[in-house]
């Protein structure tokens, strides 16, 4: 019996988790150490998951694949294309930064005279989560897929309701209102979506009769899964209303800005750089692979909305005055990029959609955790109560400088290689719709820039004077995210390399081909004439 690189990949951070939350109260510190340890021991295998997936080899890789609970047709079956071994790696490559940068954000405060266990809680939570998303990447029985896509929904209501942003203010009172009021809405938006999903998950065992994605997918290529058309549509509105929800795609994105807003920045990273991948993976994974002609019948109306949420988001965070919701809502715009990716039907949509839910996670965690630095020593996430940051705390800014640049992609950073692909890719298929996209490259230069001037530049308000610059902790925790946006902006090829034939198994799966340059197929056939 092979060795259960997957499993384990997951249930290391799971065991982390319990351990965690088991460290005696007043060994805060212990409890830090041992989450880190873990969540490093994670890193160690999703690299090695890495290093031996093949990208020229099987669609899914490294399966497992065991007998659950067989009377309804679940399987414990896991495996992976080279779209989840980079968005696990995409996982385990944060966790140690998120719960680097949260080191004292859950210790208690001198006045609390709590007895239970926030440091504890806190980590063992980020850890769970990890656990889950990556299980979630992994796994290929729908119904497998389902428990976990939901269970991660549990660690992070805590995680938001429990460990909000300090930096109110208002009374305490009024700011755990406002995170009770973040967390629910969370919560209720994520389950709504899971309930239509489960009728559409056991619709699918009707009519398929099992629940592995393989067999599923199988069958339909091999023309021996019968389905009728209206149930294909339904099935694919019931599991893509559910990763909207997740992504989070306008008008369903509501519940985004007040779960970021109001959790700590490594919660707020984790939130959209890591649980929310989840959703446009899923998009690839089960809508495109499971439902091939109810996507195409839906695409015109998806890039809509995909549109909506690039203009719409990026316009918002030009008007927000809160650094963390105008993160958030630029957050928005991006998920609708990697939707018009997904969507669009190319190969170099895709893979660009692929890269670009990488590079957002590195790119968002690298501008939300500097930003986690700046509000702790302001106390404040208003806009208007920063000015002339650069000039007292030049390190900080100029991080905050290159996390901004990758958000607004520019050239040379990884971003803009996932941006580009992503907008080929759509203007080879639908030309209109890629036009009206770039609409969200000019506005994510005017927030980023905007939000630059206002805090870093200008005259040094007189409440940032004493601010200190990013110690140790800090720079090991930014510095590396900077290499990687700068590394994959110059050399994306190891992820490339890895992508792209799950991206063709994909377009495969939905009987495209890429279309033809429309100036290519005048000249062959003016060189034919003559």
């Amino acid at each position: 019996m092979s060795f259960p690189l997957l499993t384990v990949t997951a249930a290391v951070p799971a065991v982390g988790a319990i351990l965690t939350a088991a460290v005696p109260a007043a060994r805060r510190t212990a409890a830090k150490w041992l989450a880190l340890l873990f969540s490093l021991a994670t890193l160690a295998l999703a690299a090695l998951v890495f290093v031996r997936f093949e990208p020229g080899g099987d669609r899914y890789q490294l399966t497992e694949s065991h007998a659950w609970i067989a009377d309804f047709g679940v399987r414990y079956e896991l495996g992976v294309d080279g779209i989840a071994v980079a968005l696990i790696a995409l996982t385990a490559l944060l966790i140690p930064f998120v719960i680097g940068a949260g080191w004292n954000d859950a210790d208690p405060l001198e006045t609390s005279n709590s007895r239970w266990r926030p440091t504890q809680g806190f980590f063992a939570l980020i850890l769970m989560v990890e656990a889950m998303v990556i299980i979630s990447f992994e796994a290929t029985d729908v119904f497998l897929f389902y428990i976990f896509f939901e269970a991660m929904l549990i660690p992070m209501y805590f995680l938001i309701g429990g460990f909000g942003d300090r930096a109110h203010a208002g009374s305490d009172e009024n700011a755990a209102a406002q995170r009770s009021y973040a967390a629910v809405k969370f919560l209720l938006y994520n389950l709504v979506g899971g309930l239509i999903m489960l009728a559409a998950v056991i619709g699918l065992y009707v009519v398929a009769g099992n629940f592995s994605l393989q067999e599923i997918t199988a069958a339909r290529a091999a023309g021996t899964l019968d389905m009728a058309t209206n149930t294909e549509r339904l099935l694919f509105l019931g599991f893509f209303f559910a990763f909207a929800v997740k992504a989070p795609l306008w008008p369903l994105h509501t519940w985004l800005p007040n779960a970021m807003g109001e959790s700590t920045a490594p919660v707020a990273v984790l939130i959209t750089a890591v649980v929310d991948k989840v959703g446009t993976f899923a998009m690839l994974r089960f809508c495109l692979g499971l439902f091939p002609e109810a996507s195409k019948w839906a695409t015109p109306v998806i890039l809509v909305l995909a549109l909506i949420s690039i203009v719409y988001g990026a316009l918002l965070a030009v008007g927000q005055r809160d650094i963390k919701r105008l993160v958030a809502y630029a957050s928005i715009s991006h998920f609708g990029f990697i939707i018009l990716g997904i969507f669009a039907m190319t190969s170099q949509g895709q893979s660009g959609a692929t890269l670009y839910m990488v590079n957002h996670g590195i790119s968002t965690a690298a501008l939300m955790l500097v930003a986690g630095f700046l509000i702790s020593r302001r106390g404040s996430r208003l806009i208007a109560d920063y000015g002339g940051v650069q000039k007292v705390a030049p390190v900080l800014a100029g991080t905050f400088l290159i996390g901004g640049l990758a958000t607004l992609s520019l050239p040379g950073l990884a971003p803009f290689v996932s941006e580009f692909l992503v907008l080929v890719g759509t203007f080879a298929r639908y030309p209109v719709v890629g036009i009206i996209a770039t609409i969200g490259i000019v506005l994510a230069a005017l927030y980023t820039l905007v939000l630059y001037q206002r805090t870093m530049t200008g005259p040094v308000k007189e409440e940032v004077s004493g601010m200190r610059d990013l110690h140790l902790r800090e720079v090991l925790v930014v510095a590396p995210l900077i290499a990687l946006l700068i590394g994959l902006g110059v050399y994306p090829k190891p992820l490339t390399e890895i992508v792209n034939p799950a991206v063709e198994h994909t377009m495969s799966d939905v009987k495209q081909t890429d279309p033809k340059p429309e100036v290519a197929v005048e000249a062959k056939n003016g060189e034919a004439a003559k």
